[in-house]
Parts: C-alpha cells; structure tokens; sequence
C-alpha cells in the first residue's frame, strides 16, 4: 500500500516534485563542480611542488646555512700568470656547497631508524664557480741608464729602474650547479621528478663512477651529448644521460655519483639534503615532529609548508576554491534545502482534505508522515541524480577548457638558501627564476559522488521533516472545514 500510494502520488504532483528535485540538483551540483576544481588545483599545485623536491618524497632533512661573516674570504682560483705576455687561455673551477650547512653522512641512517620513516637517502648540493680566461704579467721595460750604483743602497746596487708593459686579464665567470646523488636508491631524491629523454640514468654500481647525468637545458647550452664529457675541476665526466624536468626548472646542472660530488667539494661522508618518504602519507606532520625531536639542529620540511609559498595565478584560484567557493557552496546548499523543505511543508498544507481524510478513515498520524517522508526522499534523490548529472557536466567542461594558470614558489622553503637558491631542500635550484605554467583540470573522485548521493538523502529527509510536522498537526476536523 505505501508504495503504490507513493508512486500514485508522484506521478500526480510531477511538477511540483520536479521542482523541489531541481533545487536541490543545483545545490548538488555546485558542490560537486567545487569539489573537483579544488582537487584539480590540488593536483596541480602538487606537480609543481613535485618538481621542486622529487617523487615520492614527503619531506626534506637539512640544516641552515651559517650566516656569512665579515671576515670570511672570498673564494681563490690558482692562475700562474704567463711571462713574455703570454695569452695562453686558462681555467679554475672552485667548487662550494651549495644552500645549507653540510650534515654528516650518519644522519641518513639516524633519520631512516625514526618511527614512521619509510626511507630516506642523502645528497650533496654544489655550486662550480668557474674562471676562464688569458691572463699575462706583462713585459719589464728596463730604463737605458739602469743596473749601475748611482748612490743607492750601501754595500748593493740599486733595481733596475723601468716599467711594465702590456699585462692585465680578459676573463669571464660562470657557475652552473652539481648535485651528488645516491644511485643506490634511485627512487627518491631530485632526479627523480625528470625523465631520461636520452641515454641512461645512472646503475646501481656506480656509487664512485666518472659519469653525469645532464640537464637538457644545460645539455643544449653547452652542447653536450650521450657520450661527451664535461670536466669540473680537471676530472674529465662521460655524459651517459639527458634528463628532462617533468614541469620547471630543473633541480641541478649536472647529477653525479654522490661519493664523486663529495670528493670534488672535500666533503667527505657529508650530506647537505636528506629526503625522507613517510611510511604513511596521513602521518606526515608526527613523522616530522619525531625527527626534529630527536635530531637536533635539522630543519624538516614538508610538502605542505612549501605550499604556503606557492604564488601567481595558481595560489590565486585556489584560495577562491577553497574559501569563496566552499562557501558559496554551503550557502547554497543550505538554501536549497529550506526551498525543499518550505515546498514540502506548503504541498502537504494544500492537501489537508486528502490527509485529513486518510485520517478519518482510520490512518495513524505516523502513517501519513512517513508517506510524506517517503515522497520527500524520492523528491531528494531524483535532485541527487539530477545534480550528479550536472556537476559531471560542469567537471568536463572545466577539464575540456583546460584554463591555464601560473605558480611561482619564493626560495625560502627548506631552511633558507643563499642567494635565491633553495627550496625544500631543492639542490642549487633557481625557484623563483620564472613561473611555472599549469594546466587545471576537475577530477571527480568515488567520495565526491558518495558525498553526492548523501546530500541527496539528506536533503530528502530535512523536506520530509518539514512536511511529517506538518503532516502530525493535521486533524480529521480540518478536513471537513475544508470542505466547508
């Protein structure tokens, strides 16, 4: 009897149950499109941050940088100027640490024992200042009338008496960055967030090899091929891959062999970055807490406090998809449902005739509400399929558009880093050199259209409370003051 009476029913009030469904569709549907504008700019938000610190990786272990000192000097390059004005071309590389203070190579071990640590590997962030140039002393032109005693010094001759000619320097300094990486476990670190375009990344074996990994970027700057060499600091490398960035800048110029970047800086069994994957991605900040806990002096960051760094157009939208339009969405939910419930509740009072004699022919108070309950959820979940069939509609659109937006991440992630470098502990990394472009796309996950299908119920049933009260409160005497 409850069925046939409700399917009676609606099929009779088609119209006005199709418009309390289309209210609530609305409602639905604007969820379901911020929903998923919001995971898409997750996710893109995510593949620039990716490019920042590597795949797979949670979070970054370093120590800041010492603050520079009056006194330090500047770096020093060995040239032996040429006699005779000799302009023999010549070099010197120098080759520093790059971005933070060096930790030594224990801590890797110590940060991978940490409660929540999946695994964790090291690498060495260098910058190579390189000198080229010709560089000559000069001729001595010696006066006609020197090398005699003229009244100079007692008991010796006095110099030669003259001058110089000719002699100074034409050169030219560029740096490019170099970052050690432990091809042990290729999964984790920098390299990992570019693809090999050309060649082979680096084998197992090679914890000590004469081999690099270049930049395509760079590759093409210094025309450098699979099978070429580059030399830093007199040690002749073999090119045995070209590694393209997955989005951005890449993370260094040239990737070696860890122990190789550690005997290029003199640095041996030290680290500047550890980069730590998390055993369980939902326990990131406690994994962070420990370290810091129990590793003194190291700074942890994470993905998420990168994110708060990310700016431009990308950051822009973002914040309107997580503050205006959430808002905009509940705003509007929460008006469709009193639409819906007001509707019912108005519904249920044309027809007090019909209620009020189902009641005097022997109808509980109970009954009559849950025909109307039950209409009301019907009512609902036509608006949930409606809505769902909208808000799918309103998500390819957004993803077929495809809007382009810009992210540019400021350099002070990570701990700090010297002159514009750093970033997560991003290996020599130029982070705000130039914005990243990103392309939005709307994703529509299972949860959002379960989230859907209980908005549909829920709404149901906030219109079936409002009209089963009103429903109640009908007596079988109001029945017949209507027919009167």
């Amino acid at each position: 009897m409850f069925f046939t009476y409700l399917r009676r029913e609606l099929r009779r009030r088609r119209k006005a149950a199709l418009v309390v469904a289309s209210g609530l569709a609305l409602g639905i549907a604007l969820v379901i499109v911020v929903s998923s504008v919001s995971s898409g700019m997750e996710k893109a938000q995510g593949k620039v941050l990716q490019s920042l610190y590597g795949l797979g990786t949670d979070m970054t272990v370093t120590k800041a940088a010492a603050p520079p000192t009056t006194t330090g000097q500047r770096p020093r390059f060995n040239f032996g100027a040429n006699d005779n004005g000799s302009d023999k071309e010549q070099s010197s590389d120098r080759v520093l640490v790059q971005g933070f203070q060096t930790l030594a190579a224990s801590t890797v071990s110590k940060v991978d024992s940490q409660h929540g640590v999946a695994d964790s590997v090291g690498g060495l962030s260098l910058q190579v200042i390189r000198v080229n140039g010709q560089f000559t002393r000069g001729r001595f032109q010696q006066n006609g009338n020197g090398g005699g005693s003229r009244g100079g010094r007692q008991g010796g001759q006095q110099p030669p008496q003259g001058r110089v000619e000719g002699g100074g320097a034409d050169f030219d300094v560029n740096n490019y960055s170099v970052y050690g990486t432990d091809v042990t476990k290729p999964a984790l670190g920098p390299l990992t967030s570019s693809k090999i375009t050309s060649g082979r990344t680096f084998t197992t074996s090679e914890t000590n090899a004469e081999v690099v990994v270049a930049d395509t970027s760079y590759a093409k700057e210094k025309k450098l091929s699979v099978g070429g060499t580059v030399t830093v600091k007199g040690v002749k490398y073999k090119v045995i891959g070209i590694a393209t960035p997955d989005s951005g800048d890449a993370a260094a110029n040239l990737y070696m062999p860890l122990q190789q970047a550690q005997t290029l800086a003199g640095a041996k069994d030290k680290v500047t970055t550890i980069y730590v994957k998390a055993s369980d991605s939902q326990q990131i900040s406690s994994v962070k807490s420990t370290i810091q806990k129990n590793i003194s002096g190291t700074t942890v960051t994470t993905s998420a406090d990168l994110a708060d760094t990310v700016s431009g157009s990308l950051s822009t939208a973002s914040d309107l998809a997580s503050n205006v339009g959430k808002w905009l969405s509940i705003a509007v939910l929460v008006a469709a449902f009193l639409v819906a419930g007001l509707l019912t509740s108005s519904a249920v009072s044309r027809r007090v005739r019909e209620f009020g004699t189902l009641k005097a022919l022997g109808w509980k108070s109970g009954r009559v509400t849950r025909q109307v309950v039950g209409e009301a959820i019907v009512n609902g979940l036509v608006g949930g399929v409606l809505g769902i069939a909208l808000g799918l509609a309103g998500a390819y659109v957004v993803t077929e558009i495809s809007p382009h937006l810009q992210a540019q991440v400021g350099g002070s992630g990570g701990g700090g880093g010297q002159g514009g470098f750093g970033g997560f502990g991003g290996p020599g990394r130029r982070v705000a050199s130039k914005a990243l472009d990103v392309t939005l796309t709307a994703p529509v996950s299972l949860s959002t259209i379960a989230a859907a299908v209980a908005l549909a119920v829920a709404g149901g049933l906030i219109a079936g409370a409002f009209g089963g009260w009103r429903a109640s409160r009908l007596r079988p005497a109001d029945a017949l003051r209507r027919v009167e």
